[in-house]
């Protein structure tokens, strides 16, 4: 039985979002001077990093979504490799530089396990609930995403908007077809 996508919010909850967001902005950069080391670091950069770190955390839940369901991790795979190139294009590094974030998934069979926990806590332990898990997460990272757009410079807001949309479209393909799930 196909799920609907109830998940999608309002576009007034978006805007009111964004518009929370962009005065959260507004309201921080008031006094023009440095407050706890972060001014001296221009906005598109600590926006950037940010989104890595995101796109970091999400690697890890696929991550640990292969390593406790082996049977989904060819069904996961494409997605992960997305998200991966996803905190690559995000990242603030030179192009052409190595990111951890780029790296392939851990292989199962080279003696230590790994861990059964990932960035959203542990994995459940039914596939179907573990789909749904990381539905969830990219999910909320495509809101957060979107939520962020409002504050971004011109560029990183058409990049974050695509990497939401594809956040979103993840979603959607984790919780799809449930009769695939083992």
């Amino acid at each position: 039985m196909p799920l609907t996508p109830s998940w999608r919010p309002s576009r007034r909850s978006v805007l009111a979002g964004a518009a929370g967001a962009a005065g959260a902005v507004l309201l921080s950069g008031c006094d023009g001077g440095p407050s706890g080391g972060d001014a001296a670091i221009p906005l598109e950069r600590r926006m950037r990093e940010s989104a890595v770190r995101d796109s970091g955390r999400l690697l890890e839940r696929y991550d640990a979504t292969a390593a406790a369901h082996p049977a989904l991790a060819e069904r996961i795979a494409p997605l992960r490799a997305s998200v991966a190139a996803h905190a690559a294009a995000l990242s603030p590094a030179a192009p052409g530089s190595p990111s951890a974030a780029a790296s392939p998934p851990p292989s199962g069979g080279t003696g230590a396990a790994a861990p059964a926990t990932g960035a959203g806590g542990p994995v459940p332990a039914k596939p179907a609930d573990a789909l749904a898990a990381l539905a969830d997460a990219e999910r909320t990272l495509s809101e957060s995403r979107t939520i962020d757009l409002a504050a971004a410079p011109g560029e990183l807001a058409r990049l974050l908007a695509s990497v939401a949309a594809c956040g979103a479209v993840h979603a959607y393909l984790l919780t799809s077809n449930p009769g695939a799930t083992p």
